[in-house]
C-alpha cells in the first residue's frame, strides 16, 4: 500500500526516537558541562568543610575527618593542600595534592594577585595551559588550603558521554524501528482484516465475520462491524421481501383489474342473450303476435326461463365472488361424507332418470371427514350436475349412459371421484376448465342453461379448505374429483 498504516507508525516513531536522541544531545552538548562545573563546585566546596571540620580550629587533623576527606578527592578528582603558618605541608591529597603546595605558598605571599580568597575560580598556575576550578583561603586556624579539580575532566566527561549517547541512540533507533516494524503488525493485520469484511459487505457478502478475540478498540469495532453486517443483511432481507410483495401485490392488482375487465365482459356476453329474448319475447307479447293462448304460454315460459337462468348465474357469481374475497367463512366440522353423496344423489334422482342415466355407487360403510359439509355438497352437486349435462353412451356399455361414484381412502385421505360416460374433454381446454365462464361446448352448454360458473366455485371451496381437486380423461369418459381429510379412528 502506498499509504500504509505500518509503514506510517513506523516512520513516526523512529522520528520521534531519532527526534528524542538528537534533544538529549543537544541539551547534553550545551549544559552538561555546565551541570558538571555546577557539580564540581558543590563537591569543593563540600570538601572544604570537611577540610575545615578536619582542623576543628586546631592546628591538627582529626584522623576520621581526614579518612572521609581522602575518599572524596579519590571519588571526585578533587587535588586537596594544606599548609600551616610555617609553610609546612599539614595535608595532602594522595592523588596529586602536594604539587601545589609551592602555589598555594605563592599566594599567600600574594603571588596571585585579583585572587579573591574563599571564592571558587577558574585559573591556571604559573604557565602551565591546564585550567582548574576551585578556591584559595585560609581555615579558622589560620592555615591556608587550596582545593582545585582540572576543567579538562569536566570536559572530557561531557564529551564521552555524548559520545556514548549517540551511539547509544543511533543502536537503539535501529532496533525501535525494526521491534516497531513488527509490533506494528499486531495492529495493522486485524485493520486488514477490517477492510477486507468491510469490502464483502459494500459487495453484499454478508458471511465474512471478524474473528478477533483482543480485548481493545479494534475488537471493539470488529464486533459492531459484525453487527452492522448482520442488521444490514436482516434490513436488505426485509427490503428484499417488502419488495417481492409489493411485486406481488402489483402483479395481483394487474391481474385482478383483468379479471374485472374479463368478468365485465363475460358477464355482459351471458347476459345479452337470455336479456335479448326476454325483450324479443316480451315485445312481442306486447304487440299481440301470437294471439292464441298457447303461443302466449309458450312466450311466457320462455321469458320465465330465460329469467330464472340470469337469476341463478347471479346466485353463483356471488357465491363465487363471496369465497374468492374470504367473505365467506369455512366451518370445518366431522360429518360423513357417505351419507351426504347417497342424499344427494337420491333427491337428483328425478333428473337422473329424466336424461336415462345410470347411477352407480357401492355399499360404503360411514366414512367420516373434516370439511364444511354445506359447501362439500356444493362442490358434489357441480360436479354430479355437470357429469349428468355432458353423459353419453358409453362405448362399452352397450349404448347406456353410466354416471360411477367412488369414495377411497388412502393415507389418511377420502377422495370422491365423479365419472360419466362420453367424450373426454380436449387436451387443450383442461387447464382453463377452472376458470370463470370457460365452457368447452358452448352451444351445449346454452341448451341446458349452464353459466361456465360452477367448476370455478368448485375451485374456490377446496382452495379455501387447503384441499386438492381435479380432472382426468378417460377413453369411454371423464372423471371429476376432490379430497377431504379422513377422521382418525381415535377421534
Amino acid at each position: 500500500m502506498k499509504h500504509s498504516i505500518r509503514k506510517q507508525f513506523s516512520l513516526i516513531f523512529i522520528g520521534l526516537l531519532a527526534g528524542v536522541l538528537m534533544l538529549c544531545w543537544f541539551i547534553n552538548s550545551m549544559f552538561l558541562e555546565e551541570y558538571y562545573k555546577y557539580s564540581k563546585e558543590a563537591k569543593i566546596n563540600s570538601a572544604y568543610e570537611k577540610i575545615n571540620r578536619a582542623t576543628g580550629g586546631s592546628e591538627s587533623l582529626n584522623l576520621e575527618s581526614l579518612q572521609d576527606l581522602t575518599i572524596t578527592c579519590f571519588q571526585d578528582n578533587i587535588l586537596a593542600v594544606v599548609i600551616d603558618l610555617n609553610s609546612r605541608i599539614v595535608y595532602a591529597s594522595p592523588n596529586g595534592g602536594d604539587e601545589f603546595v609551592f602555589s598555594l605558598v605563592k599566594y599567600r605571599l600574594g603571588g596571585y594577585r585579583g585572587v579573591e580568597p574563599d571564592t571558587l575560580e577558574r585559573f591556571s598556575f604559573d604557565k602551565s595551559s591546564t585550567e582548574y576550578l576551585g578556591r584559595f583561603g585560609t581555615l579558622e586556624n589560620g592555615n591556608s588550603y587550596l582545593i582545585c579539580t582540572p576543567l579538562e575532566s569536566i570536559r572530557d566527561s561531557a564529551l564521552i558521554s555524548n559520545r556514548f549517547l549517540g551511539y547509544v541512540g543511533s543502536v537503539m533507533a535501529l532496533l525501535g524501528g525494526i521491534i516497531i516494524w513488527f509490533v506494528t503488525r499486531k495492529i495493522t493485520e486485524p485493520i486488514l482484516e477490517l477492510a477486507g469484511i468491510s469490502e464483502a459487505i459494500a459487495g453484499l457478502n454478508f458471511e465474512a465475520k471478524y474473528q478477533g478475540n483482543a480485548r481493545n478498540e479494534i475488537a471493539l469495532l470488529g464486533e459492531n462491524i459484525n453487527k452492522l453486517s448482520e442488521s444490514l443483511e436482516q434490513t436488505i432481507s426485509d427490503l428484499k421481501t417488502a419488495n417481492n410483495e409489493l411485486q406481488r401485490d402489483i402483479e395481483k392488482k394487474e391481474k385482478i383489474d383483468e379479471m374485472r375487465k374479463e368478468f365485465l365482459a363475460n358477464v355482459s356476453h351471458e347476459l345479452k342473450t337470455p336479456i335479448a329474448l326476454i325483450q324479443g319475447y316480451a315485445e312481442g307479447l306486447q304487440e299481440g303476435i301470437m294471439d292464441d293462448p298457447e303461443s302466449m304460454q309458450f312466450y311466457c315460459e320462455v321469458i320465465v326461463d330465460e329469467a330464472n337462468k340470469m337469476n341463478r348465474m347471479v346466485k353463483e357469481l356471488m357465491t363465487l365472488n363471496q369465497l374468492e374475497f374470504g367473505n365467506d367463512e369455512i366451518a370445518m366440522e366431522r360429518f360423513d361424507i357417505v351419507t351426504l353423496i347417497r342424499n344427494y344423489i337420491q333427491s337428483a334422482r328425478i333428473m337422473t332418470m329424466q336424461n336415462e342415466i345410470e347411477v352407480r355407487m357401492q355399499e360404503y360403510e360411514p366414512i367420516y371427514v373434516w370439511g364444511d359439509e354445506f359447501k362439500t355438497e356444493e362442490v358434489f352437486m357441480n360436479y354430479f350436475t355437470n357429469a349428468v349435462n355432458h353423459c353419453r353412451a358409453g362405448r362399452s356399455e352397450s349404448g347406456r349412459k353410466v354416471i360411477d361414484v367412488r369414495i377411497m381412502q388412502q393415507d389418511g385421505l377420502v377422495r370422491v371421484t365423479v365419472f360419466n360416460t362420453g367424450d373426454p374433454i380436449p387436451g387443450e381446454a383442461l387447464p382453463h376448465l377452472w376458470e370463470k365462464f370457460y365452457k368447452v361446448d358452448k352451444a351445449r352448454t346454452r341448451e341446458y342453461g349452464g353459466s361456465g360458473v360452477g367448476l370455478s366455485i368448485v375451485k374456490a371451496i377446496m382452495e379455501s379448505m387447503n384441499r386438492e381437486f381435479g380432472v382426468e380423461n378417460y377413453t369411454n369418459g371423464v372423471m371429476f374429483w376432490f379430497e377431504l381429510e379422513a377422521v382418525k379412528e381415535a377421534e
